[in-house]
């Protein structure tokens, strides 16, 4: 079933969106050809075809989790340009009035 201008123009009137003439004939013909296309498509056979999540396979290539040493408070402050004993000192950036 081919899709018409009047498709076209009901389905731009359900989004909301303004088309020109020239527009609206240009989404006519793409729609048509994307319809034609997926007709092609549903020709062949799929019959022994396995579905697939992604088109290609993947697998996991993370590492392993592995517990490891962590950074002590005292090493992360080291290099802050302005810290107490426990916390980074920064700016106040929140104006409460």
């Amino acid at each position: 079933m081919p899709v018409t201008r009047k498709d076209v123009e009901y389905i731009a009137a359900l989004a909301k969106l303004r088309f020109s003439e020239t527009e609206l004939d240009s989404f006519t013909g793409e729609l048509n050809q994307i319809l034609n296309y997926i007709e092609k498509l549903n020709e062949l056979d799929t019959s022994n075809v396995e579905p697939l999540s992604y088109p290609v396979e993947v697998s996991n290539v993370l590492r392993e989790d592995k517990r490891m040493p962590s950074v002590t408070t005292q090493e992360a402050l080291r290099n802050s340009p302005d810290s107490t004993e426990e916390f980074f000192r920064v700016p106040k950036v929140i104006n409460v009035e």
